[in-house]
């Protein structure tokens, strides 16, 4: 992909967004000490703030999302154990098979079309134990959904799986890497979606604006387990509390709150191609829009690349979809150039 010199629109994600300078000096003010003595002040702050919030009795900062979803299920599905998924969740599409290579975690998906979760699909998916099964341990959900583009599930459906699994007897994680979208652009309290899972993840590195971190909560018991498993997977920091200053600033100074507007300048995005036939803007729950190239003669590396040559950056997602994803970096005019760049490039089309 050849850029120019000036990038006016960085929407490939919002994990491009940057500290803020108030962010960057609560980080350098950050009391420390020793996390992996337990003795990081910030840091133990951070777990808490986000247990409470999601209704939960104790939390672990690690480094990635990637590490707390392969931590958080390895405390729900033992070696060998199945874990049920979406074909385009995160933790197979984009965690280099961690599952199986530190888990010994074995994965079945289901296919949603419209990015949804299917519960009664799912259900039927479950495998007891048996002589030749190999029972399901546990299942996963994405909130929001990322390749499907930002898809919110809905609370009435992801309550009737968790009580699917209380009957069933296995346990549910939420990959909650943009579950400060859902609740924002739904109104949803983050206690009622934390309640419905034995383990969530929630990333501070995406449109939070911080450099890095993410937290992880759950039960007490599991929590510790988790910690053990941290340190095997070389996560535990020293004096960490400098990251985890970023989220509690994050927090505290609206940056939650901001969400509204990311997902404001997504539906504008979205409604200024709609008349291309590229995307429908009542699939635009959050901030993440995904344009359908299938109707016109772009690829998606095509699209992309002639979109970069102009400053506007996105993600190519197979032969024929690009993301865009708004974020608090992404200013009002920036939204407006890469709005008109792209209209621009669907009325040009490139040569058959």
């Amino acid at each position: 992909m050849t850029t120019p010199a000036e990038i006016v629109a960085d929407l490939r994600s919002d994990t491009v967004t940057k500290p803020t300078p108030g962010m960057r000096a609560a980080m350098a003010a950050a009391e420390v000490g020793d996390d992996v003595y337990g003795e990081d002040p910030t840091v133990h702050d951070l777990e808490t703030r986000v247990a409470d919030l999601l209704g939960h009795d104790a939390g672990l900062f690690l480094p990635t999302g990637t590490m707390a979803n392969q931590v958080a299920t390895q405390t729900l599905v033992p070696h060998g154990g199945e874990l049920l998924c979406a074909h385009d969740a995160h933790l197979v599409s984009f965690e280099a098979g961690a599952s199986a290579v530190h888990g010994g975690i074995t994965t079945r998906t289901w296919t949603s079309p419209n990015g949804l979760i299917d519960v009664g699909a799912i259900a039927d998916m479950i495998q007891l134990a048996g002589s030749f099964a190999n029972p399901t341990e546990a299942i996963a959900v994405e909130q929001t959904a990322n390749l499907p583009g930002g898809i919110v599930h809905p609370l009435d459906r992801l309550t009737a799986l968790h009580e699917i699994t209380r009957r069933a007897g296995i346990s549910l994680h939420c990959d909650g890497a943009r579950l400060w979208h859902a609740h924002i652009a739904t109104g949803t309290p983050l206690a009622t979606y934390g309640r419905l899972f034995d383990t969530l993840t929630v990333c501070f590195s995406k449109g939070l604006g911080a450099p890095g971190g993410s937290v992880m909560v759950g039960n007490a018991e599991r929590i510790s387990d988790a910690r053990r498993l941290r340190l095997r997977a070389g996560g535990a920091m020293r004096q960490a509390g400098m990251y985890a200053a970023a989220g509690l600033y994050a927090l505290d100074h609206h940056h939650l709150e901001d969400l509204a507007g990311d997902h404001h300048r997504a539906q504008l995005l979205a409604s200024g191609l709609a008349g291309a036939g590229v995307i429908d803007p009542a699939r635009v729950h959050t901030n993440l829009v995904l344009l359908d190239l299938s109707s016109t003669r772009w690829t998606a590396r095509t699209f992309a690349a002639a979109a970069a040559e102009r400053g506007v950056l996105l993600v190519a997602l197979g032969t024929r979809h690009v993301r865009a994803a708004t974020h608090r970096d992404v200013s009002d005019r920036s939204l407006r150039y890469a709005v008109g760049v792209l209209q621009g490039l669907l009325e040009q089309q490139p040569k058959p």
